[in-house]
C-alpha cells in the first residue's frame, strides 16, 4: 500500500533570509497511509500546526518533500490548488469558522456552491449529513444560536459536505466541554471506520490518542518517535516490538486533571500499572474511584476486578486481583496516618512532630524495602519522612538523599530502590492530602 501522504526531510523556515528567522519543522520525515487516524502530538511551539498546514497547502516547505497522493500540491494551479483544498482535504477548525449570518443549512454546503452542485442535490446531502452528526432539525437555525458542541458537529459535517479522502482536525474540541468533546471525537472515529477516511488530528489531550492508530510525537520542530496503538490493528507497517501499552500509558498521563479525586485515582491506576487495555483502564479507573471515595470495599473490588469484562468487572486472574486490591487497599490505610499528621502539623503551627506517626510512616517504607536497616540508616530515613510530608523538602530531594552514601549523608540505598521507595511514599501522600474545600 503506498502512503497517502510522505514527507521526507521537510524544513519549513519562517521569514527565510531575513534577521528573525525561525525553523518551525527540521528535516521531518513521515508517512500516513489510507484509512489511518493519526494524532501530531506535542507542546505549544513543537511544529504540529505548522505541518499541518503545510499538509493543507497553504504553507509551502523550505525544502524537503512533501507528497499528498503521490503529488505535489505546491505544484498546483490556483485552480487546481481550489480543488484540492475542497475535495481531496475537508478541514476541522478548533473555532468552528461558521457565518453567522448564514444558517446552518447553508454553512454545510458552501464548500459545494464552489463547485457549482446542483441546490435540490447539495440541500439533501447536507441534511443527510446533519441528521448522521445528531443536528437534523437544526439547520434552518443561525450559528450563533447553536452550543459550541452543536456547531462542532456542525463544523464536522461540512467538512465532510465534498467527501474528502483526508480530513484534518484542528483542536477540534479544544473549546468544548467533556460530553460535547466525547461526540465529536465518536463522529471523528465513525468517519474513520466506517467511510475510511484518513484523519490526521492535532491534539494537546493525550485521553484523545486512544482513538488513533498512530501517535506522531514531536518536539522543537522534529519528529521524537511514532507511537503505535496496541488497542488498534494497525495499517503501516510497524516494529510489533515498539507496540507497547507502557508507551501510551505514559502520553495518557499527559493530560490535565480535573479534580483532586482524579488526581488520586489516577495515581493508583498507574501504581498498578498492568497491561490492560484502554477499555479496561477506563473501568479500572471507575473502579478506583470508588474505592477511594470509600464507596467500595476490598472485597467488593477484588470481586469485580475478576469478573468478566462484559459483566461489568476487568476480567484479570485471581492473583493479580487479590495483589491489586492489597495495594490499593495497603496504601489508602497508610494515607490515614499521612492525613492525620498534616492535619496536626499544620494545626500546632509547624512546631508538633508527631513522633507516633512519623514512626509509622517511617515503618511501611521499611516494610515496602524488606531488609535489614542499620541503625543510621532508620534515623535518617526517619527524618527525611518528616522533612517530606512537612513539606520541607521536595519529591527529587527525598529521592536523591536515599540515593546518596551514609558518608554523604544519606541513607545508602542503591538507585532503583530510591526511586521505588519515592514513588511508594509519594502514593501514600496524594492519597492523604485534603480535597480543597475541606479542612486540614
Amino acid at each position: 500500500m503506498q502512503p497517502i501522504i510522505k514527507i521526507k526531510d521537510l524544513d519549513i523556515t519562517y521569514n527565510l533570509g531575513k534577521v528573525n528567522e525561525y525553523k518551525a519543522t527540521k528535516s521531518m520525515s513521515m508517512e500516513i497511509y489510507p484509512g489511518e487516524f493519526v494524532a501530531f502530538f506535542g507542546p505549544s511551539g513543537c511544529g504540529k500546526s505548522t505541518l499541518f498546514y503545510s499538509i493543507l497547502g497553504i504553507l509551502e516547505p523550505s525544502a524537503g518533500q512533501l507528497l499528498v497522493k503521490g503529488q505535489n500540491p505546491y505544484s498546483y494551479s490556483p485552480e487546481e490548488m481550489v480543488r484540492f483544498q475542497t475535495k481531496v482535504i475537508g478541514i476541522i477548525y478548533q473555532a468552528f469558522y461558521l457565518i453567522n449570518s448564514i444558517s446552518v443549512i447553508d454553512n454545510v454546503v458552501l464548500p459545494q456552491i464552489f463547485h457549482g452542485v446542483n441546490p435540490k442535490r447539495r440541500e439533501d446531502w447536507a441534511r443527510q449529513l446533519l441528521k448522521r452528526f445528531g443536528m437534523e432539525g437544526q439547520g434552518e437555525k443561525y450559528p450563533d444560536n447553536l452550543s459550541g458542541g452543536q456547531s462542532q458537529r456542525v463544523s464536522v459535517a461540512r467538512s465532510m459536505v465534498n467527501n474528502p479522502d483526508i480530513l484534518l482536525a484542528d483542536e477540534p474540541t479544544g473549546n468544548l466541554d467533556s460530553v460535547s468533546t466525547k461526540q465529536v471525537m465518536t463522529s471523528l472515529e465513525e468517519i474513520n471506520a466506517v467511510d475510511k477516511k484518513t484523519v490526521i488530528m492535532i491534539t494537546h489531550n493525550a485521553a484523545q490518542l486512544a482513538y488513533c492508530h498512530r501517535v506522531f510525537y514531536m518536539k522543537d520542530g522534529k519528529l521524537e518517535r511514532v507511537v503505535p496503538n496496541p488497542d488498534k490493528k494497525q495499517i503501516a507497517k510497524v516494529d510489533k516490538q515498539k507496540i507497547l501499552v507502557t508507551e501510551m500509558d505514559q502520553l495518557s498521563k499527559i493530560f490535565p486533571y480535573n479534580s483532586p479525586t482524579e488526581l488520586k485515582v489516577k495515581s493508583l491506576v498507574n501504581y498498578l500499572t498492568q497491561d490492560l487495555n484502554f477499555h479496561q483502564l477506563q473501568r479500572l479507573e471507575e473502579l478506583v474511584k470508588h474505592v477511594v471515595e470509600r464507596k467500595m470495599d476490598k472485597n467488593e473490588f477484588y470481586k469485580v476486578l475478576k469478573r468478566n469484562y462484559p459483566d461489568g468487572g476487568i476480567g484479570v486472574n485471581d492473583a493479580l486481583a487479590e495483589t491489586m486490591s492489597a495495594r490499593v487497599d495497603k496504601i489508602l490505610k497508610q494515607s490515614e496516618d499521612a492525613r492525620r499528621f498534616r492535619r496536626r502539623f499544620l494545626a500546632n503551627n509547624f512546631y508538633a512532630r508527631e513522633p507516633e506517626l512519623i514512626n509509622r510512616l517511617t515503618k511501611y517504607l521499611e516494610e515496602e524495602y524488606g531488609g535489614e536497616l542499620a541503625l543510621v540508616q532508620k534515623k535518617r530515613l526517619k527524618e527525611l519522612v518528616y522533612n517530606r510530608i512537612s513539606g520541607l523538602i521536595q519529591r527529587e530531594e527525598f529521592k536523591l538523599s536515599l540515593r546518596r552514601s551514609l558518608d554523604g549523608g544519606g541513607v545508602g540505598f542503591p538507585k532503583n530502590i530510591s526511586r521505588k521507595l519515592t514513588n511508594y511514599f509519594e502514593k501514600i501522600l496524594i492519597q492523604g492530602s485534603e480535597d480543597p474545600g475541606h479542612g486540614h
